[in-house]
């Protein structure tokens, strides 16, 4: 960074008006004069760029404008000096005289006055690169068990070096930071993989950020939400949700109906409403809708809207739609206006097999459930493109057996890669609208069996005899499988 003319003035002066108009804390390196300019390093891009930013913000005594100017360049020489292997030596040695092993504890408090390392001529600056990557080396060759760590009293400025103690000493629980340059709590983020339980980091230029101890405390306990003691004051007892012991998660259950009688009539729903819905013509869906029905489409904020392009004009997101009229504008009324919008989004299969129901609320007037599962686009800009959804249905009676649906929200988002890989996968195939062929007496008889002994209706039992070429056994053997594993779907038994 480029002062020019900056000889003239008081470097105290000059840096601290700088940093007050700055729009994040930096840490002169090497501030020199050379000529009529004060010139010094910046570590990064991003703050060079932001304190560049400041140039001509800043009048001096005289009226002239503080201009600052940036020469992107290497690190100077300094800062890239390599330790000399006797200096990691004599390093290792201060150290082991600083190791309490009883404690498990490493003290590095103000190192570079140690008298053994000034003896030998050695600048033990932790703030230099090259000298805390060789005290975390040291740590993790001769005490990866270390507990306790001091580093007070050394000028850091940044905890970039210092993070690598994450992976080379992961028992460190007790960690002084105190009389160093931290300026910004941000640089705490580069530790959060610590589980500390105590912290100091008292006389640091971050600590005078906060309005109040609450508000300091709340901010260093996000980070570290197992903290019992803070600056040497015990805090309150944490709420943290902790594993005891390793486990695996849960497997995600299956649908839930509540009873037999909403399965069959939901589920009967479900295979009459996706048929129509995949295809082509979503107009017969008039029929499924209440006259003043109800329809919203949401995606996700934080997935990028070219992703899903086909959908985000009418994405219904309230996180990111602060105008109420258009909030009002894409929460569609009316049967006629749903059905308008759904024949608008884009064609579509949906894998009936990776449904999953769940109901939510269930009287004689009323019932709310929720399907999620995976579909494909079929045609357009992005053909095969493989999406999954959510989709809450709130519907009441109908008929005799059937759902008038009063409001329908429907949330698509991208699939993951595990999704895709397992929808649509080679299990027992959705039923096929075309002409079937007439089956032999053989057959027949092979096909009420089969239903009758896997609990099958008798369309999904003679797709799963074909795609096995009528071998009874092998069709057996793949239906047994695939039902262990959950790969068929519910509509499959509705007889």
């Amino acid at each position: 960074m480029i002062i020019p003319y900056g000889r003239k003035y008081d470097k105290k002066w000059l840096l601290t008006a700088l940093q007050n108009l700055c729009s994040v804390p930096f840490t002169p390196v090497q501030y020199q004069i050379e000529g009529h300019k004060a010139q010094f390093y910046l570590e990064d891009a991003c703050t060079a760029n932001a304190l560049c930013r400041v140039s001509r913000q800043i009048t001096d005594t005289e009226g002239y404008k503080v201009i600052v100017l940036m020469n992107p360049c290497p690190p100077p020489a300094i800062l890239n000096t390599q330790l000399k292997p006797e200096d990691i030596e004599h390093l290792k040695q201060c150290m082991a005289k600083r190791f309490d092993g009883s404690q498990r504890a490493l003290d590095l408090n103000n190192i570079r006055t140690d008298p053994d390392l000034v003896s030998q001529n050695i600048r033990a600056i932790l703030s230099r690169k090259t000298f805390m990557d060789a005290v975390v080396k040291i740590i993790e060759e001769n005490i990866p068990e270390l507990v306790c760590l001091n580093l007070s009293n050394n000028k850091l400025y940044k905890l970039e070096d210092v993070a690598d103690l994450i992976s080379k000493a992961p028992h460190l629980k007790i960690l002084n930071l105190s009389h160093n340059e931290l300026k910004s709590e941000k640089e705490l983020d580069r530790l959060k993989g610590l589980k500390l339980v105590e912290l100091w980091l008292d006389r640091n230029p971050l600590c005078d950020q906060f309005k109040d101890q609450l508000t300091y405390i709340s901010a260093i306990r996000e980070r570290f939400p197992r903290l019992l003691k803070l600056d040497g004051h015990d805090l309150p007892p944490p709420i943290v949700f902790e594993v005891v012991s390793p486990t695996t998660t849960p497997p995600c259950k299956g649908s839930y109906f509540g009873s037999e009688e909403i399965k069959v009539l939901i589920m009967h729903f479900l295979q009459q409403y996706y048929s129509v819905y995949d295809s082509g013509n979503r107009q017969p869906l008039l029929d499924a809708y209440h006259d003043g029905a109800s329809f919203s489409l949401s995606l996700p904020s934080s997935q990028n809207p070219n992703s899903l392009r086909e959908y985000h004009k009418d994405s219904r997101n309230i996180k990111r739609l602060k105008d109420p009229s258009t909030r009002f504008r894409l929460l569609k009324h009316t049967r006629l206006n749903v059905v308008a919008l759904l024949n608008e989004l884009p064609k579509t299969q949906h894998d009936s097999a990776s449904f999953n129901v769940d109901v939510n609320t269930y009287t004689t007037t009323l019932l709310s459930f929720t399907v999620s599962g995976m579909f494909k686009e079929v045609d357009g800009k992005s053909q095969d493109a493989v999406r999954a959804f959510s989709r809450v249905f709130i519907a009441v009676p109908a008929g005799i057996s059937g759902l008038c649906i009063v409001n329908d929200e429907l949330f698509v988002r991208i699939a993951t890669t595990e999704e895709i890989q397992h929808a649509f996968a080679a299990t027992a195939p959705t039923p096929s609208s075309s002409p079937v062929p007439t089956l032999t007496a053989p057959q027949q008889e092979m096909l009420s069996a089969f239903s009758l002994k896997s609990g099958m209706n008798l369309e999904w039992s003679q797709k799963c005899l074909q795609d096995n070429e009528w071998d009874f056994n092998k069709a057996a053997q793949i239906f047994t499988q695939l039902k262990i594993e959950g790969k068929i779907p519910d509509v499959a038994f509705i007889k």
